[in-house]
């Protein structure tokens, strides 16, 4: 049987089209993939990076190029490809969440949100076995597939909340408002708080 093209291969960008014959049936950012979501009661599986993103190319080689890995993704999921660098707004509202959640980010940004586009669950790359103290892929795929099946009014109830937290944290503040020096200090004493004098850095 001849391979087929996902919904990537009308697309203008780089890195989407080169995702574009993936296993994994790949859907831009768009109203068709919404409401497909919506339609099929799935939540949305969201991955964005950009072309020249290293492990943005390990994640595909290793789990979206897999065959078993896309049929489990294709199943439970609606998955959404992104281009950080055609919609930045978007990458940067669920950075936000993954950076909020897990303390870190990077790209390849993972994000799993339900059909209205409220975040539950993310994080940046994950490998296709368990190691570097990480989840697999495939693992974290089946145990949110499971909690969308059993559990979803809490997951519905967290991502509802986190939301609202993100909305606050992105909208523009009053031209009133001003940065004083109480702000600066308060900001460097959190700063020094944090950096190891050691090895240099933050959060160890």
């Amino acid at each position: 049987m001849e391979k087929q093209p996902n919904k990537l291969i009308n697309e203008k960008s780089p890195y989407l089209l080169q995702h574009a014959w993936n296993p994994v049936d790949w859907h831009p950012w768009s109203e068709e993939a919404f409401k497909k979501s919506r339609e099929s009661g799935r939540p949305i599986f969201l991955s964005s990076g950009y072309s020249t993103c290293h492990w943005c190319h390990v994640m595909e080689h290793e789990s979206f190029e897999n065959e078993e890995t896309a049929a489990l993704l294709n199943r439970h999921f609606v998955p959404v490809k992104l281009d950080r660098e055609e919609h930045p707004d978007v990458d940067h509202l669920y950075m936000l969440f993954v950076q909020a959640t897990t303390g870190r980010g990077g790209w390849p940004m993972s994000v799993w949100m339900t059909p209205d586009l409220k975040p539950f669950f993310g994080g940046s790359y994950f490998p296709d076995t368990d190691r570097w103290g990480m989840p697999s892929f495939r693992s974290v795929l089946e145990h949110l597939a499971n909690l969308w099946e059993h559990d979803r009014q809490r997951l519905l109830a967290s991502a509802g909340s986190i939301m609202d937290q993100l909305i606050d944290l992105t909208r523009p503040q009053a031209a009133t408002d001003e940065v004083t020096d109480k702000h600066a200090s308060a900001c460097l004493a959190a700063l020094e708080r944090g950096f190891d004098a050691e090895w240099g850095g933050l959060r160890r």
